[in-house]
């Protein structure tokens, strides 16, 4: 309802210090959601990718990575490698 200033409602002489608390309030929430978002990346928890599997590897690949690490020696490594090239 309208009172006689033309202004609604009656908040009395101090409905501006509600006002004010209630507009701290809102700021201090705008400011927690922000930092939260900021904080975790703008994602939930569930919503970040798995994490990817594993490659298979092929026999190839593994032998060349044991090679490379030095399990096996050079005459190893090849005829290893031809047997598997002749199953092609």
């Amino acid at each position: 309802m309208w009172n006689e200033t033309g202004h609604g409602g009656n908040w009395g002489s101090g409905g501006w210090v509600v006002m004010v608390i209630m507009m701290a309030v809102f700021v201090l929430a705008v400011a927690w959601v922000v930092t939260t978002m900021v904080r975790h990346g703008g994602t939930h928890g569930s919503a970040t990718l798995p994490p990817a599997a594993p490659r298979e590897s092929s026999a190839q690949s593994v032998l060349d990575e044991r090679f490379a690490r030095g399990e096996i020696d050079d005459d190893e490594y090849r005829r290893r490698r031809a047997l598997l090239t002749e199953g092609r």
